[in-house]
């Protein structure tokens, strides 16, 4: 007679160190009808042989925040539940080999300080001192980081199951999931088998933590979750006669880390061609596996390691180790909501550091499913951020090669992937391949980010200073502030609103108000309960019943699905009508003279003021030209049939040249935006970036009747501001500013830059970043003394709540 249930209000999928930290989590918050369903044993899949190395810095300030959780839950487990986790917090050393490794690590030293993770930069000395095993030829420097630890993947996860035991929840094993029923948009049941039994439990929840079997299980319930197993090698040497506990070291440009367990060193690597495996699916009976030895594939790391840590020269190897991780084509985890089914949840895909994350994660999901909403931002791992085509195996396959070694590639800005590109091209991609674009990736979209000139090469060549498209980009710039320049926005996400209810539903779900005549532009925000920012769009009225909304390229999905589950009883229509349409932006003084030369409509302040739309002839087509611009110019944005695309390309690039009109890349977008302050989504502003702290009060229309956010909105107004999103121009116009960095007042660090690049116009970095100011006026906040701290070194900073560039908006409506 099976133990299984018939119902439960969750079911979680995988034993491992996730699927253990959910279920902890769940009944943490009182769930106690919470099932977890393991294949084999707990801790079979990766956990048993991760690394267990538990850091606290990482790339942004919440997922800083989750890993720093995980370390203090990990530290009081052994307490609660008697299992000891192994947990001890050995500190960390990363050390530098080439100079801009160095600027590299200093840099995310000061933004560990912003972060309030405790952080030493080190010279070569010192880091001889702090690690005297250290061979420090060719070391430059080092960062010390005291509160990072290791601990015992296994018991971890063991401990955190038994702590979801204490509290009611059924853990068991043997039991493999055969497939999940959907009706409509919600999962109803799980089907399972043990042994020859089998059965199906009735679930309110069902959350997908099955780590390298991710992908296979989010199919069964017609969710996408883009991951693919990779090997990953380490060896444990023989015990080491004098071998004391020592901090974890990392030595990335030898794609190596180090740690010490019981006298023995561990060697793990993130080499640059990665080994993808599991292909044609992982077999049915793995449970504890290792996958063969390749040591030809693994010397040249242990080559480097003798070399680094003389001492392994004489040490023995125990243990030659290879089993598989899964890895994401961003290298960012997947959890959350899944975009597909209103009640299938996501913790999976760890990218090794699922340990580190593990406890963080647990929390955050099991937070998000008890309220409904997110607890705070975590769109840089939210399952909504991927697109749809990147659960494409053949995808997955070509992208795992290169994500395991760029972990501890160096982290340059601007950096591209190099492998499985060309998936997405704009119908204006030929026409500026032939110009000499240098194209980018983002959500597998290719945009032309910057434009080569003849005969320069057509790659990045990446730094933390000054790139080798700077001047590119300058020369870009200022085609768009003195002259004209023109850039494609094609990729640019297009969400069709249509039926008797749109102006209704737009109204319920959006700050400013919807109530617009035909052809009108509305900048907006949809708001979540809080007044945090879930989307910033705009959105164009086409018609009675129709209205196009346009969101960030790598967002529509998610915000797409956002939109449909606010819609209710509202009669509307979502479409994406993303590939219908091509975009070319036409910007910068003398737009309205291109225009005329192509078009006979009048493009006149009179006949079509900012902000609005109309329909036009163009060249022998037809186009629907839009008065707006994110870069703070006269200008329109041209949308163009597919099948017209070429057509208007030619016939704008022929008619510009007696204009001199400039082809221009994103990187000008991105300077000429933040020139104007205009927020960037996902940076600036987030969902628990509430719109008025944002400096977005003028979007929100709280005199029309009840939207998402008005109530919150309304509260803010009455308690006052706590923060306020401020725009800096540094002094020195040397530096570059990119994100993350460290903000200081009067001294003190009160918080980071969420964004910054170098305005040209202005001739200097720009960054934006929130200032703490409760019970305090604007003219408090720009009363005080600004730096901002990059890699190590404070550079004063000139604070602005107006724009930096034409603050008044003059010249969008010239």
């Amino acid at each position: 007679m099976s133990i299984l249930p018939e119902k439960a209000k969750c079911v979680i999928i995988g034993g491992g160190v996730v699927g253990c930290s959910v279920a902890y989590h769940l009944t943490k918050l009182g769930w106690t009808d919470v099932v977890l369903l393991e294949r084999k044993q707990l801790t079979s899949g990766t956990t048993w042989h991760a690394a267990g190395l538990i850091g606290q810095l990482r790339a942004s300030a919440n997922m800083t925040r989750l890993a720093k959780y995980s370390a203090d839950l990990y530290r009081g487990l052994e307490a609660e539940t008697g299992l000891a986790t192994g947990m001890k917090t050995v500190g960390s050393v990363s050390v530098a080999l080439t100079e801009a490794r160095k600027e590299e690590l200093f840099r995310s030293a000061s933004m560990a300080r912003g972060f309030g993770v405790p952080v030493e930069e080190m010279s070569p000395a010192e880091v001889k001192e702090r690690y005297p095993h250290l061979n420090i030829d060719g070391v430059k420097a080092g960062v010390w980081l005291p509160t990072d630890g290791q601990g015992d993947p296994a018991n971890i996860a063991l401990a955190l199951a038994k702590g979801a035991r204490q509290r009611g929840a059924l853990v068991l094993e043997g039991v493999k999931v055969t497939g999940v029923t959907v009706e409509g948009r919600r999962a109803k049941a799980v089907s399972w088998s043990k042994g020859g039994e089998s059965g199906s439990i009735q679930a309110d929840h069902v959350v997908n933590c099955a780590g390298m079997w991710g992908r296979e299980v989010g199919r069964m319930a017609g969710v996408n979750v883009p991951l693919h197993a990779c090997e990953h090698f380490y060896i444990v040497t023989e015990p080491i006669p004098g071998l004391t506990q020592m901090p974890v070291l990392r030595v990335p440009d030898e794609c190596a880390y180090y740690k010490e367990d019981a006298g023995k060193y561990l060697l793990g690597a993130f080499e640059p061609n990665a080994k993808p495996w599991g292909m044609a699916g992982i077999p049915e009976d793995f449970c504890f596996d290792q996958l063969p030895e390749d040591f030809d594939h693994f010397e040249p790391i242990l080559e480097r390691a003798v070399n680094r840590l003389p001492m392994l020269a004489e040490a023995g190897i125990h243990t030659f180790f290879n089993g598989p991780e899964s890895f994401t084509p961003d290298d960012a985890y997947n959890l959350g909501l899944s975009l597909e089914v209103d009640n299938f949840w996501v913790a999976a895909g760890f990218n090794s550091i699922g340990i580190q994350s593990a406890g963080g994660a647990g929390m955050a999901l099991a937070e998000w499913m008890e309220t409904g909403e997110k607890p705070f931002d975590l769109g840089d791992v939210d399952v909504g951020r991927n697109q749809p085509f990147q659960g494409n195996r053949h995808y997955l396959f070509e992208r795992s090669k290169e994500t395991l070694g760029l972990l501890y590639a160096d982290h340059f800005p601007y950096r591209q992937k190099a492998t499985a590109r060309g998936v997405r091209r704009t119908p204006f991609h030929a026409h500026l391949d032939v110009e000499g674009a240098v194209f980018g990736e983002i959500g597998g979209w290719e945009r032309a980010n910057w434009f080569a000139t003849p005969g320069q090469a057509r790659d990045y060549e990446y730094s933390w200073g000054r790139q080798n498209w700077f001047a590119n980009t300058a020369a870009e710039h200022k085609s768009i502030r003195t002259n004209v320049g023109m850039y494609d926005m094609s990729s640019f996400g297009k969400i069709r609103v249509e039926g008797r209810d749109a102006e209704a539903f737009l109204n319920h779900i959006s700050g400013a108000d919807m109530s617009v005549p035909v052809g009108k532009i509305v900048y907006t925000q949809f708001l979540n309960a809080k007044g945090g920012i879930e989307a910033d769009v705009t959105v164009t009225r086409l018609s009675e019943t129709a209205y196009l909304v346009v969101t960030p390229a790598v967002t529509r999905p998610k915000d797409q699905v956002w939109m449909r589950r606010q819609i209710g009883d509202f009669n509307a229509v979502l479409t994406d009508v993303t590939a219908a349409e091509g975009v070319l932006a036409v910007m910068g003084p003398n737009a309205r003279k291109l225009m005329q030369k192509v078009s006979p409509n009048d493009f006149s302040n009179a006949a079509n003021p900012f902000g609005t739309a109309q329909e036009i002839e163009i060249g022998m087509g037809l186009a629907r030209a839009h008065r707006v611009s994110y870069v703070g110019e006269l200008g329109w944005e041209i949308y163009v049939s597919s099948d017209m695309c070429g057509h208007v390309f030619e016939t704008l690039r022929e008619a510009g040249r007696d204009l001199d009109l400039t082809l221009c890349g994103m990187h000008m977008m991105d300077s000429c935006r933040i020139e104007k302050a205009f927020r960037h989504f996902g940076h600036d502003i987030t969902c628990e970036d509430h719109v008025l702290e944002a400096g977005l009060g003028f979007a929100v229309k709280t005199s029309k009747p009840d939207f998402i956010g008005r109530d919150a909105v309304l509260r803010k107004k009455e308690a006052g501001l706590e923060k306020r999103l401020v725009q800096f121009r540094l002094s020195d116009p040397e530096v570059m500013v990119y994100h993350n960095e460290p903000l200081i007042r009067d001294g003190k660090i009160v918080s980071h830059l969420t964004s910054g690049t170098y305005g040209h116009h202005l001739g200097a970095a720009i960054g934006m970043g929130y200032v703490p100011c409760k019970g305090e006026s604007a003219a408090d906040v720009l009363a005080s003394d600004y730096e901002v701290e990059i890699a190590g070194r404070r550079v004063k900073a000139a604070a602005s709540l107006q724009p930096l560039y034409d603050p008044k908006s003059d010249r969008v409506r010239m």
